[in-house]
């Protein structure tokens, strides 16, 4: 076997890191485009896909075929079809579509990770601003953002829907929790609770209708407000869900101490981000990500469990507990003394 050492291997590698947008363009061009929508129904030849989507001759097989050797098409004789990965999170008709966070990232991660220079160089956000006044103007965008962001965190809600200390208590508050998936969830779970979500006053309306869809309106409200500055509701259980990774450390410490305030003696404060390891050495897409979050917020990275460990304990929590919640993500759970 050739030595990871060896020239050769350490040029490939090199080569794979700078080709890596080869592959994500694939993708986010296969989504614009339609392809695996119109898959949805079934195998196609190329000639019925192309038909379908009408996409050029010329690139067309090229991108068939490179999505097939990256996993996501499969090919049986002349025949596509979707491969199970695509089935479950490109078909616009499967609660786990992710096809809209994609185009999110297609449309404005992409083009601002190519300024990354200009970050580098200046220290200034490259996408967007830090105001959500322009973005709430437009409610089809709200509304498929949203849905894409919930999609993208069906693996997050899965997991926290089972976190076993849910019988121990009768009521929380997602803080900062959009239109109310993850509330919904957890509340449609766990029946003896009430639930809240937290969030800035656009969003009630979308918060609204979501509750409706889940049949859940009964038992989840909304609270309307900022955070960082009006009163937040009382509660057995409060989460930040990739809240802190949006706000510098003042404001990361601001925001843990009202949140031990707004518990009830006894309560727990559940946090998860893409946390760093504690020496900086990965994980890898942490890492990425916080260079991502800078790109697109001023104050915004991701941050290591020992910083967290000490917001929360200036803060006044008395027990600090971390543990894996998805292949992404790690959770904090902060607990208040009795």
């Amino acid at each position: 076997m050739e030595s990871t050492d060896s020239p050769e291997v350490g040029l490939q590698q090199l080569l794979d890191i700078a080709t890596g947008f080869w592959r994500s363009q694939v993708l986010f061009s296969a989504v614009e485009c339609g392809v695996f929508g119109a898959l949805v129904d079934g195998p196609a030849t190329l000639a019925e896909l192309q038909e379908r989507t009408g996409l050029h001759e010329r690139a067309v097989r090229d991108l068939l075929d490179s999505l097939g050797a990256l996993g996501l098409l499969l090919r049986e004789g002349d025949r596509y079809r979707n491969s199970p990965v695509t089935e479950r999170h490109l078909d616009p008709k499967q609660p786990g579509y992710v096809g809209g966070f994609l185009m999110f990232m297609s449309k404005s991660l992409y083009p601002a990770w190519g300024r990354l220079p200009e970050l580098l160089r200046t220290g200034h956000l490259q996408e967007g601003d830090d105001s959500f006044g322009e973005f709430y103007r437009d409610p089809d965008r709200v509304r498929g953002f949203m849905s894409a962001m919930d999609s993208a965190a069906a693996a997050v809600t899965a997991e926290l829907v089972k976190w076993p200390d849910w019988q121990r208590y009768q009521n929380f508050v997602d803080l900062g929790g959009a239109r109310g998936n993850l509330a919904g969830r957890i509340a449609l779970a766990h029946p003896h609770l009430k639930g809240g979500c937290f969030d800035l006053p656009p969003l009630e309306p979308f918060f609204t209708e979501h509750m409706a869809s889940l049949d859940t309106a009964d038992r989840v409200v909304f609270h309307g407000g900022d955070f960082r500055s009006d009163p937040l509701p009382e509660a057995d259980v409060l989460l930040f869900g990739h809240v802190l990774h949006d706000w510098d450390e003042d404001a990361r410490r601001l925001l843990v101490a009202r949140a031990h305030a707004a518990l009830r003696p006894g309560g727990s404060l559940l946090v998860y981000d893409e946390l760093i390891d504690d020496d900086r050495g990965g994980p890898a897409r942490s890492l990425l990500m916080s260079l991502n979050m800078k790109l697109v917020r001023s104050g915004a990275s991701e941050y290591s469990a020992a910083e967290a460990r000490e917001w929360l304990a200036e803060a006044g929590f008395s027990e600090v507990g971390v543990q894996e919640l998805t292949a992404t993500e790690r959770l904090i759970v902060a607990r208040k003394a009795d």
